[in-house]
């Protein structure tokens, strides 16, 4: 899991509910068409963190099948300073049911240091099937791919929820199932290179791969209000650390009365 992108996307015990429970079907609170959240990605080997490279994910209503949708797309590349060592070029689209927000399509576009994937799945909701050029598998009940998983974190009610307790979800990943959680480690202030805000902290279960050695070892920060936009986002990895900020958003679907004040 080395893409710039996928470092935002998983960015979503006490497991008293299943990803088959309380969270299928469940409605989309949190965001709307035209929403555009953009962060900068700052790289650290020895304690100084430089500016390495940018993401932007947007919100579009469409259509797919006749079926109303979000269209979800992600996209990051490495700054051009940056290219010479690992230049990023990676694009990342989900198509969510707007009454369910389940996955129906995803695809992915990474172009990485010359490692390129082109993928595009299927969802079965209703059969409870994925299918890609690599065949067709059975999934759970709720499965979310890597970009669907953010928007439907963003819309978990947390005043719900215990410090310490997980709240478990199933996605899927080149042609497999993860079972995985967040954690939710409470609320507190934290300054960004944005502004001050109000937070709400938690620790995804990441999946094991050649950028992050898996575990609880990346902190997320949402805002504390009903829009629940990341803000800030670290974590290490193999070789140094890396932070992602919310730098710039437009037409967010509620005022962001979770910030202090701004940088």
């Amino acid at each position: 899991m080395k893409k710039l992108v996928l470092i935002l996307c998983i960015c979503f015990t006490s497991i008293r509910l299943s990803a088959g429970d309380d969270f299928c079907g469940i409605r989309n609170f949190a965001f709307k068409d035209g929403e555009q959240i953009s962060f900068n990605v700052f790289y650290s080997v020895i304690g100084i963190y430089v500016n390495a490279g940018a993401a932007t994910f947007t919100v579009q209503t469409e259509k797919l099948n006749n079926k109303p949708v979000y269209h979800i797309i992600g996209e990051g590349t490495s700054n051009s300073s940056y290219d010479w060592i690992f230049k990023v070029r990676d694009k990342y689209e989900s198509f969510i049911d707007t009454a369910t927000l389940q996955p129906l399509k995803f695809l992915r576009d990474v172009n990485e240091g010359g490692y390129k994937i082109n993928e595009s799945v299927t969802f079965n909701q209703q059969a409870n099937t994925a299918t890609s050029t690599k065949g067709v598998i059975k999934v759970p009940n709720c499965i979310q791919d890597v970009l669907s998983a953010i928007y439907y974190a963003r819309n978990i009610d947390f005043t719900k929820y215990q410090i310490e307790d997980k709240i478990p979800f199933s996605m899927y990943l080149d042609n497999e199932i993860y079972n995985l959680y967040i954690k939710y480690l409470g609320k507190e202030t934290i300054k960004t290179k944005y502004g001050k805000f109000n937070a709400i902290k938690f620790k995804p279960l990441l999946v094991k791969g050649t950028l992050f050695s898996g575990g609880e070892k990346m902190t997320v920060w949402v805002s504390d209000d009903a829009n629940h936009i990341p803000l800030r986002i670290e974590s290490p990895i193999v070789v140094g650390s890396v932070k992602v900020d919310m730098m710039n958003y437009q037409n967010l679907r509620y005022p962001l009365s979770s910030m202090i004040s701004k940088r």
